[in-house]
């Protein structure tokens, strides 16, 4: 593929400025994580986890890049899994501790769970019934938890409310069984996305109401996920004072699983410019797709940001970009440019290292994006890189 042209100064000198990455050493489409931005989250997540003995986890539904796992490891207590192969990449990969949680168990799959997992959290008493005495008769020593719903949350889109009308997450106030609470040592709850800890702080008000005498008999507390504390502007110190005021009043561990906060603005996307068409506006093709390569766009949905561009009219040259799939709705979105578009120009979407490769497919048999690395030492290596194989054996 192309480098970045010398025509394009404008575009090369943001580049540059926003990232100190040489992007026409990267193959495309990539996703390149910087080292050295993953561990700037990881050493914030750190002191929280110093001043307040909590425990931070990596939910491996947000970021499962695991050749960062011994960077990773360093720093926080261990992983949360939702599924049994996440378990068992966190417990090969991480070699920390393995927490657990599904909406429900599969009988076939929960004795391989088990070898795997420190924590497991049911999501309902019937599935804590169902398996309580094989967790609490198996050789290793594991915690039980329930997620419970505390009945609030302030998520705007239905599609990412943990706690939205008739959710299957977590256990209704009204159905929650305090005579069935033997043996278990642990409450979960999870009602954010990517929220401040202001929100955090209105939700213990609901979530105490209900369930803060149960805690008393408890070992630890799972605040969940959603807790965005490496975006600029998170108050740190007021998620540190609700983390202490738990843990004393309750003498409980609070535990945290803050996917996006890991690898939140730590990765780009580089795509290039394939075509350039005209249908009422100017078209870009590029050889990445938000159907297959950032499907957020389209759930949340939300607007990727690209290095140097800005909104549509607001610079020169606006462009409709659009993935390599057949899907009418494969559109990334409306952005402009200082200077047009060609064939061969690389692009670079920021932020996407969590939630972007973990969902990631093949649909149309579009290949998946190399998954690259950065630092200041060796630059960009591709860690990863995928081939026909990978979309056929996915197949039968």
């Amino acid at each position: 593929m192309a480098d970045l042209k010398v025509k394009k100064p404008i575009m090369e000198e943001a580049l540059a400025k926003e990232t100190g990455i040489d992007w026409s050493q990267a193959p495309s489409p990539a996703f390149v994580v910087d080292e050295r931005l993953l561990e700037r989250n990881l050493k914030l997540l750190k002191s929280v986890q110093d001043r307040t003995n909590c425990d931070i986890l990596l939910a491996l539904k947000g970021f499962s890049m695991w050749s960062t796992f011994p960077m990773a490891r360093n720093y926080l207590a261990g992983i949360t899994s939702s599924s049994l192969f996440e378990a068992r990449l966190g417990f090969e990969e991480f070699g920390k501790e393995v927490h657990a949680y599904a909406p429900a168990y599969a009988e076939h799959e929960i004795d391989e769970y088990l070898t795997y997992v420190d924590h497991i959290v049911f999501n309902s008493f019937d599935q804590l019934n169902k398996y309580k005495d094989k967790v609490l008769n198996h050789e290793k020593n594991i915690s039980i938890g329930l997620r419970v719903n505390p009945g609030y949350s302030e998520v705007e889109t239905p599609l990412y409310d943990p706690c939205y009308i008739n959710s299957r997450l977590g256990i209704p106030f009204e159905s929650f069984k305090p005579d069935e609470l033997d043996g278990v040592e642990g409450i979960h709850f999870h009602a954010m996305c990517e929220q401040g800890a202001e929100v955090l702080e209105r939700i213990l008000v609901h979530f105490e109401e209900k369930y803060g005498k149960y805690l008393h008999q408890m070992k630890w507390i799972n605040f969940g996920g959603g807790h965005h504390i490496t975006k600029p502007g998170y108050n740190v110190e007021l998620l540190v004072s609700l983390i202490n005021r738990i843990q004393e009043t309750y003498d409980v561990k609070v535990i945290l699983e803050p996917g996006e906060a890991i690898a939140l603005n730590t990765g780009y996307l580089v795509a290039t410019v394939l075509d350039i068409v005209h249908n009422g506006m100017e078209l870009a093709i590029v050889d990445s797709s938000a159907t297959c390569h950032m499907p957020d766009t389209l759930e949340m949905p939300y607007r990727a940001h690209i290095i140097g561009s800005g909104q549509p009219s607001e610079k020169a040259y606006t462009y409709r970009l659009g993935g390599m799939t057949c899907l009418a709705g494969d559109i990334i979105g409306d952005y402009s440019f200082d200077e047009p578009l060609q064939a061969g120009d690389k692009i670079v979407f920021t932020d996407m290292a969590h939630y972007t490769m973990v969902k990631t497919h093949m649909f149309n048999g579009v290949n998946l994006p190399s998954i690259c690395t950065y630092n200041d030492e060796q630059g960009i290596k591709v860690i990863r890189s995928f081939q026909f194989e990978d979309y056929k054996g996915r197949l039968s």
